[in-house]
């Protein structure tokens, strides 16, 4: 089975944006910049991987979600298909139809389309964002793959959403970990089943 990677950017309070969406306190390249290239490079938004000339194929991930939040940041960037070379989906029970002819829209029980997804064969399934999202798909997030960053927000869009709870702890243990010379630490953690 495919398994859903929650691969994402947080502050060392916990924060994936600012409260308005805003993603520009991360600082863009240092050390840790090649790596992601290297390691992730499906994880480029396809703007950014033509400019870069990445022409990698894709090594973790062939299938990308999103929450509504996540793909409207790409929106205002000019694309309405952030990673047109993955197969997209966006959760949102507000879009009236589905944003792109390559993006495909979950309405509804996104838990449901998720599973249906790990079934199919291919790469894993990377979880993009927003922490509203990754709260509701948790009971299927088999791993974490978290570039921390050594910023304080103070106030923002949680990790993993705002309020819930859960029914009991989600356990996860370290896989591997890397500190670059410039305070960004890449952290992979496995769902403990």
């Amino acid at each position: 089975m495919r398994k859903l990677t929650y691969y994402v950017a947080a502050t060392i309070d916990g924060f994936i944006a600012t409260d308005d969406g805003s993603v520009d306190f991360f600082p863009v390249g240092g050390d840790h910049g090649p790596a992601i290239i290297a390691q992730y490079p499906e994880t480029l938004p396809t703007k950014v991987r033509q400019v870069l000339g990445v022409d990698k194929p894709c090594q973790n991930f062939d299938t990308v979600i999103m929450g509504r939040k996540t793909h409207d940041f790409g929106v205002r960037t000019g694309t309405s298909s952030p990673y047109a070379h993955l197969r997209q989906f966006v959760v949102s029970t507000t879009l009236p139809e589905q944003p792109d002819p390559d993006v495909e829209l979950i309405a509804a029980d996104p838990l449901t389309r998720v599973r249906e997804l790990k079934r199919e064969k291919g790469l894993g399934i990377w979880l993009c964002g927003g922490g509203e999202l990754a709260q509701a798909l948790l009971p299927e997030i088999d791993q974490v793959f978290l570039k921390l960053y050594p910023i304080v927000l103070g106030q923002g869009r949680p990790l993993f959403g705002a309020g819930g709870g859960l029914p009991e702890p989600a356990k996860f243990r370290v896989l591997t970990s890397r500190i670059f010379e410039d305070g960004v630490a890449f952290i992979k953690y496995s769902r403990v089943r």
